[in-house]
């Protein structure tokens, strides 16, 4: 099976993360192995539950207080009118100082306890990426042939970092707000039954006329979200196709059916934000009518005596103090989805099926001279569905083997099965007579040096990359590997030379370039086993003859399998392996298959012919 086939999904770009408003399936589930995720914080989230209460606390009784210095004003006008007295400034100043106080006391709870749950989001967003990170290399590869990078991506990126800040957020502001609206509430019913009962009654008016809206905008929202992906799409898809709209005369068509589904956007972003900003100026003017209530009925119980003038104005704090916190609770409640639907793709990644890493008693790799055999090998991506029919094949040290055949005959699949990436369903591979089970996988692996198709090089200068093979090679050791690969004269040009910063998709070097810089990177870390899949299929013959040569010095005394669609390449193979459908349907050398006039002969004259 042909790599463009296994790659699947994974060749796609990337995912979109969270979709907004994304709940979780099971809600309580996630939250409660989140909590016992968070459990080792126990400690700090106690002081944090102290700190958070004991501020809201401090900040409640402030009201109050103030209310009694507006009393005392009010009593000393009245005095001062009547002529019975005047203001006692020093008593208005003492309880001045003590809401100052309680203030002040209030900000430095709020703050201890903001700076612990600060670190508590981020201690815990910093595990979930290591975990996530070091799950990523227990993987088997079957996981990532389903699922795309960008989904992947997203769990280490958009997943941890919405689990992080909803749950510094949602944490405390929990807390606080139910902490408000339980003391406010008492305070409340402290001052006057009545009047919190007034208050209390625009509440149900509110919460009424906002869920109408909701109901009403919601499907504009969902239609916004989905109009907006299409939008995006499109933008994407056209800037990326640019060159073909321009060549087929399609910019009309573009232009119309973008601007057709942009309408359709404004129609439905403009509805859903229009009824979304009606929600402020409603809850306001519900609550100025629970303010105006307030107002005239504190007023008469003034005058009953029922109440103190200052009364009033604290009861007034109450009120706009006890809404606030029911807003704040919403909000967190639809922030908790958020954290719950983050929460669970993280935990169900890391909850997938791993590989055994190792084994007891490995098999060290020490002293293994790449002596190859597959006996008798069956194997299927799905095992109901078998590829690789009985491939049986011997190889000795230091031998060169071709492996050949058109698109989806299995070339690939064998050097996966033989670096372990998958395993056999039945059959074995053995290197120098150990099955490859009876290895540690990442012992096996340095076994292995490949030069893919697709290079990769990272971001960072040419000597790093070229280190990759192996981290403590010397600077004199960088160079010659770069000299075998014969591409150490072409570094020498590049401003900085050996010191040059790749960028992310090493644009700055040729395609060929990229190549030879992977071939000295393999020749520095010295496998045992070479593995060479369509190393030149991307370049031009000039640039092709120059890695076949880099290739010659790399393969020289190692054995060496090499997977190439242009078999004028591996002629010279001391061995051809000739695949179909999964199967070795010929085996030998050039001269031995083309005397043969079979398969191989078949298709090395069809290329033969099309390049004549």
């Amino acid at each position: 099976m042909s790599r463009e086939q296994r790659r699947g999904p994974a060749g796609r770009g990337h995912g979109h993360g969270m979709r907004p408003g994304e709940k979780a399936k099971d809600f309580k589930g996630t939250i409660k192995k989140l909590v016992r995720y968070m459990s080792i914080y126990k400690i700090q989230m106690l002081f944090v539950l102290i700190f958070a209460v004991g501020g809201t606390i401090f900040n409640i009784l402030g009201p109050k207080i103030l209310g009694k210095a507006t009393t005392e004003i009010f009593n000393g006008l009245v005095s001062r009118v009547s002529g019975t007295g005047g203001m006692d400034f020093e008593k208005i100043g003492r309880i001045l100082l003590l809401t100052l106080g309680l203030y002040g006391v209030s900000a430095v709870f709020s703050f201890i306890q903001g700076y612990i749950m600060t670190g508590i989001s981020q201690k815990t967003t910093y595990r979930f990426r290591k975990a996530i990170s070091e799950k990523i290399n227990r993987m088997p590869m079957s996981y990532f042939d389903k699922m795309t990078y960008g989904e992947v991506l997203s769990r280490v990126t958009n997943d941890v970092d919405t689990l992080g800040q909803s749950l510094n957020q949602s944490a405390t502001q929990m807390i606080t707000s139910v902490t408000q609206m339980v003391g406010v509430l008492i305070m409340m019913l402290s001052i006057s039954p009545l009047m919190t009962l007034v208050a209390l009654l625009m509440l149900p008016v509110s919460v009424a006329m906002i869920s109408l809206i909701m109901s009403k905008s919601q499907k504009y929202f969902r239609g916004q979200q989905e109009f907006l992906g299409n939008v995006n799409g499109q933008v994407e898809e056209v800037y990326s196709g640019h060159n073909i709209i321009k060549a087929f005369n399609k910019e009309e068509e573009t232009i119309e059916t973008f601007e057709k589904t942009n309408q359709q956007l404004y129609d439905s972003a403009w509805k859903s934000q229009f009824l979304s900003g009606m929600m402020m100026p409603i809850m306001q003017f519900v609550g100025n009518l629970g303010y105006v209530g307030v107002a005239i009925l504190g007023g008469y119980l003034a005058i009953k005596q029922a109440i103190e003038v200052g009364d009033i104005q604290s009861f007034t704090q109450y009120v706009r103090n006890f809404t606030q916190p029911i807003q704040q609770v919403a909000q967190v409640a639809n922030m908790l989805q958020s954290t719950a639907a983050a929460s669970e793709r993280v935990f169900a990644f890391l909850e997938e099926e791993e590989e055994d890493q190792t084994v007891p008693d490995p098999v060290s790799v020490d002293g293994l001279l790449g002596n190859v055999e597959f006996s008798h090998v069956h194997f299927g991506y799905d095992p109901e569905k078998t590829i690789v029919h009985d491939f049986s094949a011997k190889v000795m040290e230091g031998q060169k083997i071709a492996i050949v055949g058109p698109t989806g005959a299995g070339k690939t699949t064998m050097i996966k099965l033989l670096m372990r990436f998958y395993d056999v369903n039945s059959g074995a591979i053995l290197i120098d007579g150990h099955n490859v089970r009876d290895f540690n996988r990442s012992e096996l692996r340095m076994m292995f040096g490949m030069v893919l198709q697709d290079t990769w090089l990272f971001h960072g200068s040419i000597r790093d990359n070229i280190r990759y093979g192996k981290l403590d090679a010397s600077d004199e050791e960088v160079i010659a590997a770069a000299k075998a690969a014969r591409v150490h004269r072409f570094v020498q040009t590049l401003p900085g030379g050996y010191d040059m910063e790749l960028n992310e998709e090493a644009s700055n070097v040729s395609q060929g370039q990229k190549q030879l810089l992977t071939i000295a990177r393999a020749i520095l870390a010295d496998p045992k086993i070479l593995i060479l899949d369509e190393a030149t299929s991307s370049v031009d013959t000039r640039t092709e003859i120059q890695i076949q040569k880099a290739m010659d010095t790399l393969m020289k005394g190692r054995t060496s399998f090499v997977i190439a669609h242009r078999l004028s390449t591996i002629r010279d193979a001391d061995l051809i392996l000739v695949m179909k459908d999964g199967d070795i349907v010929e085996q030998g050398n050039h001269e031995e298959l083309i005397a043969k006039n079979g398969f191989y002969a078949e298709l090395y004259n069809s290329q033969f012919e099309k390049t004549a």
